[in-house]
């Protein structure tokens, strides 16, 4: 199975938190893992979230990101994919960030990983295949 990674899920994983083993389990599984390369921002500016408001020290943050960045076997090029992106998004009333993943996956045939009910729901109603399913937690 294709598989597209989404921030959420990949913080989900490198935190280890309630889903963290199940979405690594699934990772490991994929025959290959994509994401968009707004992946690598969305994810460093989580744990610079996590840095800023206490959470975790400069170093575990640093650590975090690189283990995240890892998890993606290929980064799919922002530039390729904007044109759909926005009219999707301009279409549907969803920010343009989620449609680079929805894009993405629908692109590759591939299902989509998120923990973002709101980008599950729009990736379900587009074709696009969910993992895991946000609405039965």
């Amino acid at each position: 199975m294709i598989l597209v990674l989404d921030a959420s899920a990949a913080v989900e994983i490198v935190l280890q938190r309630a889903n963290g083993q199940r979405l690594f389990r699934t990772i490991e599984e994929a025959e290959w893992i994509l994401a968009p390369t707004l992946f690598v921002a969305e994810v460093t500016n989580v744990f610079w979230k996590y840095f800023r408001f206490g959470n975790l020290s400069m170093e575990q943050c640093e650590k975090a990101v690189s283990v995240a960045l890892n998890l993606p076997d290929e980064y799919s090029d922002d530039k390729t994919l904007y044109k759909e992106a926005f009219a999707l998004g301009c279409q549907i009333g969803k920010p343009i960030y989620d449609m680079f993943y929805l894009i993405l996956a629908r692109r590759n045939n591939g299902l989509l990983m998120t923990l973002d009910k709101g980008l599950a729901e729009a990736a379900a109603k587009h074709s696009v295949r969910v993992l895991p399913d946000v609405s039965n937690p």
